[in-house]
């Protein structure tokens, strides 16, 4: 072969593979949408007037109204089986929601009935939330969606709630279930909650989980679902390979602007946040 020939070969062989690296890993990341779009999360319905943990109707038309659109519910059963946004019954809570004057002291540490729970106001001006309620915000604020915080491990329990959850939605609109992000607490959990319903999102949240970082990202390769965890777990070699398994990740809770810009430099997508809004966020440097 004369070098004409060869110089046109090696010429025609560069441009194939220009072409290739252009048409296969050249193409721009398209901007997520729906729920992934979203990078705060507002944990207990996100903080008001400096208050945590109130789960409340103030709370999410105030976070709401700052930018943010994903709001995650602590929801427990009363003690006459309904599902309110509580989280937690200990008398511990009972004085950090300002219920000392409006419960009677032989109620501020057991599980209450449905009655005193929604006759009782948070902090003397806030309105407590059951799953009908948070279904009508869902309906009013149709961009919003709602991450479930359980706490229930027990298949007989987390599946009364999960159909209480469905419940609630099929009898405004059965298309509020695509907005409702179950989390789970253990790899078990996933079955039971896809046999109630199939949610298109689900988060793993590691807190009460023993299962160890090979573990959850064999599982979220598996399954597809995203991952949250308290930031102490989060290093930067767990956060890539959850990432390159598919999983959105996620940190709890944070509320320090510097330390969510270095989570976000680490690769993590989201943040459970009592006091940094969506609005907020897009102005922190260094978050993606």
């Amino acid at each position: 072969m004369d070098r004409k020939k060869i110089i046109a070969s090696v010429i025609m062989i560069g441009a194939i593979v220009l072409l290739l690296v252009l048409t296969l890993g050249g193409k721009e990341k398209q901007p997520a949408t729906g729920f992934a779009a979203h990078r705060v999360v507002a944990h207990a319905m996100g903080g008001i007037h400096n208050y945590t943990y109130t789960n409340t109707l103030d709370a999410f038309i105030a976070n709401y109204e700052q930018g943010t659109r994903v709001f995650e519910a602590d929801l427990l059963l009363t003690s006459d089986d309904k599902l309110v946004a509580r989280h937690e019954w200990t008398a511990n809570m009972s004085k950090l929601l300002g219920q000392q004057g409006v419960l009677p002291a032989a109620k501020q540490g057991i599980v209450l009935n449905y009655a005193d729970v929604m006759s009782s106001p948070i902090l003397e001006l806030y309105s407590p939330l059951d799953i009908d309620k948070i279904m009508d915000l869902m309906v009013i604020y149709p961009d919003a969606y709602i991450v479930t915080d359980t706490k229930e491990l027990e298949p007989e329990l987390v599946t009364k709630q999960f159909q209480l959850i469905v419940e609630a939605a099929e009898k405004r609109d059965p298309a509020l279930l695509q907005r409702i992000v179950p989390q789970i607490y253990s790899r078990d959990m996933l079955d039971v909650v896809n046999r109630v319903y199939a949610f298109p999102e689900v988060i793993f949240t590691l807190y009460q989980t023993q299962d160890s970082d090979e573990g959850v990202i064999d599982f979220a390769s598996q399954t597809g679902v995203d991952i949250t965890m308290p930031t102490v777990r989060a290093t930067k070699s767990f956060v890539r390979k959850l990432k390159n398994a598919g999983a959105r990740v996620y940190v709890h809770t944070v509320n320090d602007e510097k330390e969510i810009s270095e989570l976000s430099r680490m690769g993590v997508d989201g943040f459970y946040t009592d006091f940094v809004s969506e609005d907020d966020l897009s102005r922190v440097k260094g978050v993606r």
